[in-house]
């Protein structure tokens, strides 16, 4: 067992293009720990820089009690599972997943032993004298599974191996990972760009964008206390609906669109930055699960017309525009200005109960303590 720690890693290509900029991240022992974020934010090079795969320009990798930046590859005691599953399609299940363990010369009773328990751990024994295109996808991650676990390695990486699954393939091989990897209790780094994987999966979760960690919390910290607008915006399924607000007297209030959403004082006195933003421009961030068309009347709400009611069984999903300014947080640097579009809609995923008909002009409420707000400068998020 070990723990994985970078300090202060950073990758730049020889075309000048800065692909990890100075990340700090650790991996404690039998953690499971996921990197998700943007296409292009960097966490596929990140990982690729740890498996030995990608040379890092400066900074310190450690696994366990060593420096490693210079060890080969098949030397760094990893074990890795790749998108494509890379299986060698000549060869058996049992080949393919004792490969490796040959290749380092151990005896063929070792092998045999460690194949038929890896097997038998991923629920493969009837399947070893197979080969690669006689199984399903499923069949065919838990082989590269197996490959990886029978190395009996110090740490796990995973690259988006579920990526080429379908989506109920994708949620039984969720729970089947991470059974495996509290079992095991192994170090594990995964990367995804599927944030229910991330919010499923993960001990904790690091956020990327643009070469940088953002927040690197679990992930219901991620998901109750976003640190910056971008994470607010990235971690939740539909997104944080974000429209720019203006502040009234004492944070009491804010301006959205034409009307004016009155805060009440028991949130005014737990979040003292709104009295310091008080009189200017802000972003006000709404999860749309937490919007109530049913909601008591001394709520916070405001008025908005019906576009799209997209029925999900027991819920349903409405689109609607209002007449506020909505902001779309940049993927790349905090410093860069926000986007800002003044035709503003929305999304509320709310019970089905009613049906509401487009054009319809309903009132959303939201208890007060689920409000959001972040700086429009930075960006961050205004809690204290």
């Amino acid at each position: 067992m070990a723990t994985i720690r970078l300090e202060g890693v950073y990758k730049k290509y020889p075309n000048g293009f800065e692909a990890v900029k100075g990340i700090d991240l650790e991996v404690c022992e039998g953690e499971f720990v996921v990197l998700v974020g943007p296409s292009g934010c960097g966490k596929t090079t990140l990982l690729r820089m740890v498996a030995g795969l990608e040379e890092i320009t400066s900074g310190v990798l450690r696994i366990g009690d060593s420096v490693v930046n210079e060890v080969a590859p098949k030397d760094r005691d990893i074990a890795m599972v790749f998108q494509n599953y890379a299986l060698y399609p000549h060869m058996t299940v049992a080949g393919n997943i004792g490969f490796a363990l040959k290749v380092q010369r151990m005896s063929k009773a070792e092998v045999r032993k460690r194949v038929e328990d890896a097997a038998e751990l991923m629920g493969l024994t009837e399947l070893l004298d197979q080969k690669p295109g006689q199984l399903s996808g499923g069949q065919r991650q838990r082989v590269a599974m197996g490959r990886a676990l029978v190395r009996q390695p110090a740490a796990f990486l995973m690259d988006e191996p579920l990526s080429n699954l379908d989506a109920r393939l994708r949620v039984q091989m969720r729970a089947e990972i991470s059974r495996l990897q509290r079992r095991l209790g192994v170090a594990t780094l995964y990367v995804t760009h599927d944030q229910t994987e991330a919010m499923t999966m993960g001990d904790r979760v690091a956020v990327l964008c643009a070469g940088t960690v953002r927040q690197f919390d679990s992930p219901q910290q991620l998901y109750d206390r976003p640190a910056d607008l971008f994470v607010g915006g990235f971690i939740g399924s539909p997104g944080m609906n974000l429209y720019s607000v203006e502040l009234g007297p004492g944070g009491r209030s804010f301006v959205l669109g034409s009307q004016t959403v009155e805060l009440p004082q028991s949130l005014v006195m737990t979040r003292p930055g709104l009295a310091r933003h008080a009189s200017t421009k802000v972003v006000v961030g709404l999860r749309p699960e937490f919007l109530r068309i049913d909601g008591q009347a001394d709520e916070p709400g405001f008025f908005a017309d019906v576009n799209l009611v997209e029925p999900l069984g027991s819920e349903m999903l409405i689109h609607f525009g209002i007449d506020a300014a909505q902001v779309t947080a940049s993927e790349t640097e905090l410093s860069q200005p926000l986007t800002i579009d003044a035709v503003g809609e929305g999304v509320a995923r709310v019970q089905a109960t009613t049906r509401p008909k487009p054009d319809e002009r309903l009132r959303f409420s939201m208890a007060a303590d689920r409000f959001h707000f972040f700086e429009s400068d930075s960006q961050l998020a205004i809690w204290e």
